[in-house]
């Protein structure tokens, strides 16, 4: 049987804004892929207890909100915590620039700004994180 990747989809906090995060989620799993959406408002501590708990080999994080630094930050610090550095996290949304390098070196793998398509994400998460075995 082929392994799939495994991916936990997620939109921490505040933000309403759903749109974006399904068809990112829908264009995952129609490349293949397991993908498990957590919904509106979630904590840190719940998408990385989820990503724990399905052994997903990432987290991608969808946050609109502005409040990316800290929300990116905290998923990177209870991954430490857990000792589950081995998920890789990804994200997008809108995320000026001048933000990127910062998130790069907190340990985000992947940033994706406005205008990213659904094939630039799904040809990054292919090239990127490896299927479960």
């Amino acid at each position: 049987m082929e392994s799939r990747i495994r991916i936990v989809v997620a939109k921490p906090g505040l933000d309403g804004h759903d749109r974006g995060v399904k068809v990112v989620a829908r264009a995952l799993r129609d490349a293949g892929m397991e993908v498990v959406y957590t919904g509106l408002h979630q904590t840190p501590e719940q998408i990385v207890r989820t990503a724990i708990q399905e052994d997903a080999a990432a987290i991608g994080l969808s946050i609109l909100s502005g409040a990316h630094m800290t929300l990116f930050a905290k998923v990177m610090e209870l991954l430490r915590e857990q000792d589950a550095t081995d998920i890789v996290v990804f994200g997008g949304g809108i995320i000026p620039e001048e933000d990127i390098p910062e998130l790069r070196a907190m340990g985000v793998a992947g940033i994706f700004t406005p205008g990213a398509t659904t094939d630039e994400i799904v040809d990054w998460v292919r090239a990127t994180i490896p299927a479960a075995v």
